[in-house]
């Protein structure tokens, strides 16, 4: 080695400074490489666990944040192993230069780590909101995106106390206390803010809707377009957008029209006194032969169900499929209609209450 590369510069030979920039430009030069291949490791042993394993969408996820996680940590650990100049270790408020720098590298290396881990948990999620055969887990989707947020949520904070302890020296078990004291004061002033994300979580694990879902609950009836940490979104028939607290849509009556396996049309007739039986026969019969002949209906009703001194009462009673709401909307009024017109043939009167 020449004796240029023994010459010291600031408690360090000049061959030391050499190889440290090397190896620093280095993996540089090669982080995209050295990332993918380490990314294609990790692969493998993923493609084990999951089937549906997509390599590429990971690859491209975590290769940028781990090639910078890669770069600072060979940098951090490389210039570690210098000796920093005396002459340049001035005092910045109260503190070394060289423990702001170190402060600084540790700073970017946990931001990196974050960073990757969060990509992660990214794939992660769009690994669970697919089958098997690869379509989307609708069902799934919004109680992955909850707790995929959560744990970013989660993730940032223990990257904030890891950036505390280690790159500023900060005794965190003090501020852990600290914070006790205080998530416990604002858990007694947020306690119906907590009461609502409770209820989320009995929401996602208890499935008694999904998006998408026509529910009814107290007075408001529509499609779940979102369930949120706090409240759930509805979109109403008259395409208002409604935000209900997720405790009542937990402790209220809730019906999910989606879920029926029938739909139920009712229609009492109250025919005059007048109306004879073969009338009143007649009109039943014909209306048995139409709802017979009404594909969407599976089961149907029509009797004479009771006689009072100014009103003969027949009930029209019929089941659907579970049809969407504007197809059984027209059957109902297709049987109406029907059963106008065969009262004007039949010369039926609707019995006037008094």
């Amino acid at each position: 080695m020449p004796p240029f590369f023994h010459h010291v510069i600031g408690n360090n030979t000049v061959g030391a400074y050499l190889w440290a920039i090397a190896i620093i430009l280095f993996v540089f030069f090669l982080k995209r490489v050295l990332s993918r291949g380490l990314a294609a490791l990790a692969c493998r042993g993923f493609g084990r666990i999951w089937k549906n394993f997509d390599s590429k969408t990971f690859v491209d996820l975590v290769v940028h944040p781990l090639g910078v996680f890669l770069v600072i940590t060979v940098s951090i650990v490389t210039l570690y192993r210098l000796h920093f100049p005396e002459e340049l270790d001035v005092e910045l408020y109260k503190y070394k230069l060289h423990t702001v720098l170190l402060a600084l590298g540790i700073l970017l290396q946990i931001g990196a780590l974050v960073w990757l881990i969060l990509r992660s948990i990214d794939f992660i999620a769009v690994l669970l909101q697919q089958h098997r055969d690869g379509k989307p887990a609708q069902s799934e989707y919004q109680l992955i995106v909850f707790f995929r947020d959560f744990l970013k949520v989660i993730v940032g904070i223990i990257g904030g106390l890891l950036i505390l302890r280690f790159a500023f020296g900060y005794n965190i078990s003090t501020l852990l206390t600290g914070l006790s004291i205080v998530g416990a004061a604002i858990a007694l002033a947020l306690r119906e803010s907590l009461e609502n994300l409770i209820a989320s979580f009995v929401i996602f694990f208890d499935k008694p809707f999904t998006i998408g879902d026509f529910v009814k609950v107290q007075s408001i009836s529509g499609n779940v377009e979102k369930i949120g940490l706090r409240s759930t979104r509805i979109r109403t028939a008259d395409k208002s957008y409604v935000t209900v607290p997720n405790k009542q849509m937990v402790d209220s009556i809730l019906d999910n029209v989606s879920l029926r396996t029938q739909l139920r049309g009712h229609l009492e007739l109250g025919l005059h006194v007048r109306t004879t039986p073969a009338q009143a026969e007649q009109l039943l019969q014909d209306v048995r032969a139409f709802l017979k002949e009404k594909k969407p209906v599976q089961s149907f009703t029509v009797a004479l169900s009771d006689i009072r001194p100014n009103t003969i009462v027949t009930t029209i009673e019929y089941f659907t499929a579970a049809i969407e709401n504007a197809q059984f909307v027209g059957l109902k009024q297709e049987v109406n209609f029907f059963v106008l017109r065969r009262m004007e043939d039949l010369g039926i009167e609707i019995a006037v209450q008094p």
